[in-house]
């Protein structure tokens, strides 16, 4: 098989529609699982839920950075290439999209592009492929009544405490997509974390 021409989608149009629309919905209902029904197989260590959300939201226009296990792996940049059409980009802060296959490899979220008070749009959207652990939290902000106790596939480390940095620079700051297992989560800039 030529994994560089095969692995997109077997439908273009449905395909991307109806990852379009989980993705919407999951930043509509930050904190909601989603599911991502998508035939995508791209070659690994690029996930099919990455490749699905790339097919659907990168194209020629869209600047992508690639953590480094990804950009160094020659079947995935010619998947993405032949697929998408994207310029990768190495400057993490130019980036609207960031495709990271590992929490281990997720940079700082200020280093990445944050956009500005006039144009906010222009920040990155990270695409975040989690494993199976989850942490116990809670969630407040616009799409959620009152509150939402839940438990997600979050980074470690300070990765709350940096949340709430990011949220104090709206508009600015980063948009967080989490995908495993044919879901996605979404974790719009003005959602706020916290231990539950």
């Amino acid at each position: 098989m030529d994994t560089t021409i095969e692995g997109g989608f077997a439908d273009l149009v449905l395909g991307a529609q109806s990852v379009f629309r989980a993705v919407m919905e999951a930043l509509a209902r930050p904190g909601s699982v989603q599911s991502i029904a998508s035939d995508a197989l791209p070659p690994a260590p690029l996930t099919p839920e990455l490749g699905a959300v790339a097919l659907t939201l990168c194209d020629h226009d869209t600047l992508v950075w690639l953590d480094p296990v990804l950009a160094a792996n020659e079947a995935v940049v010619a998947w993405l290439a032949f697929h998408c059409g994207a310029p990768l980009t190495s400057d993490i802060g130019a980036a609207a999209f960031a495709l990271v296959s590992d929490v281990a490899l997720l940079p700082a979220l200020d280093r990445f592009g944050q956009g500005t008070d006039e144009y906010p749009d222009r920040s990155t959207t990270v695409v975040l492929a989690v494993g199976a652990g989850t942490r116990a939290v809670t969630l407040k902000g616009p799409g959620i009544k009152d509150q939402f106790s839940t438990e997600l596939p979050l980074p470690g480390g300070d990765f709350i405490e940096q949340w709430a940095e990011n949220r104090t620079r709206f508009p600015r700051g980063v948009d967080l997509l989490l995908v495993r297992s044919g879901t996605v989560v979404g974790l719009p800039r003005t959602t706020r974390i916290s231990e539950a």
